[in-house]
């Protein structure tokens, strides 16, 4: 067996060094020759808005990055589970609370896959949520101010990986174990694995006029690997789907003991029929410990609540609610179409491809066409549930994506390209080469009940030649193809922020007129907000001083300070007065062992910091917001530690 999959994996490494080799040679294109106007067809003239908003996940940078299309323009990084010194986010007192887990305060995470709130199976353009994968977390962005407003912590989990998959309303977000573990966790032998290991697939509700999330239930499952998910709808609203692999239980080596088995499994999960057992009281609640911070915009501060309880059902006892549908080797993506009707299983080392019906989804669990039961689990025939198969398409297909019309795109990893299909009778009609490496692709609602099929996005993972050379580490790559017509067509390349791994996309209509431009003062209900320049002031309690400071262009009040002492605590609480569009401010001081601070319009931020010199040391605007922004300055004056200095505070005097 062992030598069968070396053998295999071999002929794969040579068919991806062929196709590699092929794509760096002469058949690289450079889209923008096509005769058909490549240029053209991504030119967004000065001054004119994109059609399209992109937000790509970062990867390991823990951000979400966010481009124009057709452009691919960068417009914002915003931070999420990792620090960010630009922003302040993760350093001024109103945002550290986000970082909070129940590990303490961990600054970094590995962000995948971003996921819009939907309305009836559409984007809606109110929220973003994304997965940290390290330590299980989901955030959710505002999009009316484009800020991280939340991040729950996920228990119970080992590798959030296939999260944060929305349902058709926004009823829920699930999430599930990439890697099992011991539930709950105790100090046991790894090679007690296959007896002491699980893993869970957790439903997180959300609530429909705010967003706020809440845990609502986890399953408890067997100790496979849970890759990804996707929600059903139309048809098939009501249910989620999981892909799972290692169902063979191994511990070490898994890339080859993880694959001894010829299939795996799709998980199917009813979760309507999960609330009816929740409301007959058949969940169990489970002892835990996790985080769950909430942004609040009136007082613009992050709050940290601590949970200690999460409430379980398991599949034994609750039957209906999960089936196991076999999938050929190492499924990846799981996708489901507009129509909720056809599900898309990829095996990774499976030449073919399986797409089921969920209709024959029904009716072999109807008529109980079971091939065998784990753990209380039905296993669905294969040959019941199947709707047909994708001959050949490609090597390595991993996840698939459709353009309304009919027809599925599908990406192949070791041959490095998108694959065009049709849905109704499987047969290949189109394909395109990717450089290099494709990992997920994205058309805008391509997930959705109306995806706009105009373009399509190949996320990659090398690039090679396609930028200059920076040195050992290149850009990561996203790539824009026109899919308007028969053939797909090559437009654009453009960097991306850290490791793309998936993008959504979104009509920019449905975002700019709710986009905000200030927050209003009269609304910042800040415990430390300063609303006029007159109310501006320092206040000593023992060794804690506050400064209560505004910005308006183009100074500080107060800009200058006397009082301090080496050792104090000092609280820096800036305040923008400015009540118009585009006019952040930044502070800095010398020897803060921080970052700066950026205020947005009618924000309150915090700087914190412990002088260790006497002295006096300057503080500054650090963003151009006029024409006399370097006027915009002060000074602090540092008392040795023990000395009894004046408090003076002054601007102008």
């Amino acid at each position: 067996m062992y030598r069968n999959y070396i053998n295999l994996i071999a002929l794969i490494s040579f068919a991806m060094l062929t196709i590699a080799l092929t794509s760096c040679g002469e058949s690289k294109q450079s889209g923008a020759m096509t005769a058909s106007g490549a240029a053209e067809k991504v030119y967004v003239a000065p001054g004119e808005y994109d059609e399209f908003y992109a937000f790509m996940s970062g990867g390991f940078s823990g951000q979400v990055s966010v481009y124009g299309l057709p452009s691919g323009r960068l417009f914002r990084v915003i931070p999420v589970f990792s620090q960010d010194a630009e922003k302040g986010y993760g350093y001024a007192e109103e945002t550290k609370n986000m970082l909070m887990t129940s590990w303490g305060f961990v600054p970094w995470d590995d962000a995948h896959h971003p996921q819009l709130s939907r309305t009836n199976g559409v984007t809606d353009g109110r929220w973003l949520f994304i997965n940290g994968n390290n330590t299980p977390r989901i955030a959710r962005i505002d999009l009316t101010t484009f800020e991280t407003a939340e991040i729950i912590e996920i228990p119970n989990s080992g590798g959030n990986h296939p999260s944060p998959y929305v349902t058709e309303n926004t009823e829920y977000l699930v999430a599930g174990t990439r890697f099992s573990v011991p539930i709950p966790q105790e100090d046991v032998s790894i090679n007690e694995y296959k007896e002491k290991f699980k893993g869970t697939l957790t439903f997180i509700k959300v609530e429909p006029t705010h967003g706020t999330m809440s845990v609502a239930f986890q399953l408890l499952m067997p100790g496979f690997d849970y890759d990804l998910a996707t929600a059903g709808k139309g048809k098939s609203h009501g249910w989620s789907f999981f892909t799972s692999y290692n169902v063979e239980q191994a511990n070490t080596l898994k890339e080859v003991n993880a694959s001894q088995l010829d299939k795996d499994f799709i998980t199917a999960v009813n979760w309507k029929k999960a609330e009816e057992y929740i409301a007959q009281g058949k969940g169990k609640v489970m002892k835990t410990s996790y985080l769950h911070n909430v942004y609040d915009e009136s007082k613009q501060t992050t709050i940290s609540y601590k949970k200690d309880e999460v409430l379980i059902l398991t599949p034994e006892e609750c039957p209906g609610v999960v089936y196991y549908i076999p999938t050929p080797k190492s499924p990846h993506g799981v996708d489901v179409d507009p129509t909720g009707n056809y599900i898309v299983g990829n095996g990774k080392l499976s030449a073919d491809m399986s797409v089921y019906s969920f209709d024959k989804m029904m009716t072999t669990i109807e008529n109980q066409d079971y091939e065998t039961t784990i753990d209380g689990i039905p296993v669905l025939k294969y040959e019941s549930v199947l709707d047909g198969i994708v001959l050949q398409p490609g090597l390595g297909p991993l996840h698939t994506e459709f353009d309304g019309n009919g027809f599925a795109y599908t990406t192949f990893f070791i041959s490095s390209e998108i694959v065009k299909w049709k849905l109704d009778d499987k047969s290949v009609v189109d394909r395109v080469p990717c450089y290099y490496s494709v990992g997920h692709l994205m058309i805008p609602g391509g997930d959705t009940r109306e995806p706009y099929g105009k373009y399509v996005i190949a996320l990659n993972k090398i690039t090679k030649d396609r930028y200059l050379p920076t040195g050992p580490e290149l850009a990561h790559s996203a790539q824009l193809y026109d899919i308007s017509g028969n053939k797909m067509e090559l437009l654009l390349d453009f960097p991306t922020i850290g490791e793309p791994h998936y993008a959504q996309a979104i009509p920019a209509s449905k975002i700019v007129p709710n986009s905000k431009q200030y927050f209003k003062i009269e609304e910042n209900n800040h415990e430390h907000v300063t609303k006029k320049e007159a109310d501006a002031k320092v206040v000593r309690k023992g060794d804690t001083v506050r400064i209560y400071m505004t910005t308006i262009r183009s100074h500080f009040v107060p800009d200058n300070i006397e009082g301090i002492k080496v050792g104090d605590k000092v609280f820096f609480h800036v305040t923008n007065l400015e009540q118009d569009w585009d006019v952040p401010h930044g502070f800095s001081v010398m020897g803060a062992r921080n970052a700066e601070l950026l205020i947005m319009p009618g924000q309150t931020r915090t700087l914190y910091w412990e002088p260790t010199r006497v002295g006096v040391y300057p503080f500054y605007c650090t963003d151009f917001c006029s024409a006399l922004h370097q006027e915009m300055q002060g000074y602090v004056r540092v008392s040795p530690a023990g000395s009894n200095p004046e408090m003076k505070w002054w601007t102008g005097d």
